[in-house]
């Protein structure tokens, strides 16, 4: 398996790493959140325009993820003013799913905490997205709160916070 994951520096590289997030929200959140709430966080915090302003604004640094030359997934992550990385984007094109490049990319998100000399990786993750929740749950994540986020347009997150200790 040719997995390559690479940073993502210029903007067409992001604006197809946008391109691949709307269609990944949409084949993996129906039944979990509706469709309407979907398009919203998308638009929010998924769009070509909210992955510019976290990465100006913010300090995020996306990845892009590449599995035989073709774009599959992507990786967004933030140091914290402490000892975490927030992994706040870990997303894989169905297609791709169930190959083991979840855990490459999981591997590269703790290569890039060490790197940062962050002691722990966390995310939140929809409570009902039992698929990923146990992937994490795999890999040593635990759940460390239960948080509720009002997201504005009449939409929550309920989410688990989950947190992975660095060795």
């Amino acid at each position: 398996m040719a997995v390559e994951i690479k940073k993502v520096k210029y903007l067409p590289e992001l604006r197809k790493v946008a391109e691949l997030a709307d269609e990944i929200w949409h084949e993996c959140f129906p039944g979990i959140i509706t469709e309407a709430q979907i398009d919203y966080m998308v638009e929010k915090f998924q769009s070509l325009d909210a992955m510019c302003r976290q990465i100006e604004e913010q300090g995020y640094t996306y990845l892009s993820v590449y599995d035989g030359g073709e774009l599959c997934g992507y990786i967004g992550i933030k140091p914290e003013n402490d000892e975490r990385l927030f992994l706040s984007k870990l997303y894989l094109r169905s297609d791709r799913r169930g190959r083991g490049i979840a855990s490459i990319m999981l591997d590269k998100v703790a290569e890039e905490a060490r790197i940062l000399g962050k002691t722990s990786v966390y995310l939140t993750v929809n409570k009902h997205n039992d698929h990923a929740v146990s992937v994490y749950k795999k890999r040593g994540f635990e759940v460390t709160d239960l948080i509720v986020t009002d997201i504005g347009n009449g939409f929550v997150m309920d989410d688990f916070v989950m947190t992975l200790k660095l060795e």
